[in-house]
């Protein structure tokens, strides 16, 4: 008995890669737009990012306690606060930034079982959380730095925006959607990294500019198009929150769909919907039909048909 091999659960296929080093990849990738939504907006944008963070951290702390299982240690509480924190406006009262990390850790999260057991990514769903219940809070975008429209409702409304501000981020919106310079340098981080690839981004950008350049009413217009690439949360949904391990389809397939109906459906709240915006609700969609992308893009098991019955040896 003593010579018997001890052989554990599957899967036997390990990998140097950890939940930590993913996430301090994440957090690494996410400074560059951090830091430059200090600097944008000032202190008040560290106090937001900082309210998120402890309220997440504390919400998964406690809960751990509860259930006598500390989780909070693979550090993805901090990257749901961050990006929570990124997609706030820097006028939101403390009160409401740490609800929605509240809201984010305990009812989209743990709730479901925790960390790869969440149907929906919980920094969005915290946001569309906020935005339904805080609507005026959640789009008071004018303060000290910034006043007036954003660039995407001023695009909406016919007026002409200046697309290097956009690009730089010398313009108002979110904490952390503003500069797509800065999301772009983290974008490449994480794909240089191995932690993303372009599959989803790239399908979802895609389909997006072609989706606008035909329903948008200004056909393929260079100026219109970049406009739109560079304002709102288009670049910091497509690689930080689209690509989310948990909430996207793991096949190949099934990936590519996801960025497509996501271009599709940003395109249609976008042009057809009373906002200018559309990235959270078009994500938060498209985790609820994860399931079925995966479903309808299941390769066939290799010795079957698809009709199920087994091919002649």
């Amino acid at each position: 008995m003593s010579a018997l091999f001890k052989v554990s659960s599957n899967p036997h296929i390990r990998s140097k890669v950890t939940t930590n080093g993913i996430m301090l990849a994440v957090i690494a990738a996410l400074m560059p737009a951090t830091g430059f939504g200090i600097y944008n907006f000032g202190p008040r944008a560290l106090a937001v990012i900082l309210v998120t963070i402890a309220s997440t951290v504390l919400t998964e702390f406690l809960f751990g306690l509860y259930k006598k299982k500390l989780t909070v240690t693979d550090l993805s509480a901090v990257v749901t606060g961050l990006l929570l924190a990124l997609n706030l406006p820097v006028t939101i009262p403390l009160w409401m930034a740490a609800l929605g990390g509240v809201f984010a850790i305990l009812v989209v999260k743990m709730l479901f079982g925790g960390l790869g057991q969440n149907f929906m990514n919980p920094a969005l769903a915290a946001r569309c959380f906020l935005l339904i219940s805080f609507p005026t809070a959640m789009t008071a975008f004018s303060c000290d730095a910034f006043t007036g429209a954003t660039p995407l409702a001023a695009l909406k409304a016919g007026e002409q925006v200046n697309i290097m501000d956009m690009v730089i981020g010398r313009t108002g919106g979110t904490i952390g959607e503003t500069s797509v310079i800065a999301l772009i340098i983290g974008a490449c981080v994480l794909i240089l990294l191995g932690v993303i690839d372009l599959r989803i981004p790239g399908s979802y950008i895609l389909t997006f500019v072609l989706f606008t350049g035909i329903f948008g009413g200004h056909g393929f217009d260079p100026a219109f198009l970049s406009a739109q690439l560079a304002g709102g949360g288009l670049m910091l949904g497509a690689f930080f929150m689209a690509t989310d391990y948990v909430t996207r389809p793991i096949t190949i397939k099934g990936q590519y769909l996801f960025g497509i109906f996501l271009g599709i459906m940003t395109g249609i709240f976008r042009i057809f919907g009373p906002g200018a915006e559309g990235v959270s609700y078009a994500i938060i969609l498209g985790n609820l039909l994860v399931p079925l992308m995966e479903k309808v893009t299941r390769p066939t098991a290799f010795g079957y048909r698809k009709g199920g019955r087994r091919h002649a040896k």
